[in-house]
């Protein structure tokens, strides 16, 4: 690279504009997250009945029976719906997750590769500029005004 023409106002006003954008993406996972675990719920199982939560019939042992009001089985059984959905965010988790050390990587970079600019440090700016666009998170945490 043989020259830097860098305007830190204007990564300043680019760093918060993709602040807010992170924070929309992150309210919209969180909702995603809470409507998928209200379908699961609102799915039901294929137990007849809701028979999960059903309390016991019949004669029971002494002892054996559940407090009133309480379900014979502890847990909920999950239905089919239920079961995918958790199978789906089980493997979009790594997906979910890479996004958000994407965003971070580029904050931290941009950040740091400036403040190095400002300073009149290239040699730092780089290495920097680097570990964001590779996404080594580890790298930019650990260098000077990065995150611990």
């Amino acid at each position: 690279m043989t020259s830097w023409d860098i305007k830190p106002q204007g990564v300043q006003g680019q760093l918060k504009t993709v602040g807010g954008n992170a924070g929309d993406l992150e309210k919209a996972l969180n909702t995603l997250m809470t409507a998928m675990s209200e379908a699961a719920e609102a799915a039901g199982t294929a137990v007849p009945g809701s028979a999960s939560g059903m309390g016991p019939r019949g004669p029971v042992a002494p002892g054996a029976a559940p407090a009133a009001g309480q379900a014979f089985v502890s847990t909920k059984a999950l239905g089919p719906v239920a079961a995918a959905l958790g199978e789906y965010l089980t493997k979009r988790k790594p997906e979910f997750q890479s996004v958000s050390d994407r965003i971070e990587a580029c904050v931290l970079g941009a950040v740091k590769a400036t403040n190095e600019y400002i300073e009149g440090d290239l040699e730092s700016a780089k290495p920097a500029q680097d570990a964001a666009r590779a996404v080594n998170l580890q790298a930019l945490r650990e260098r000077p005004g990065g995150r611990r």
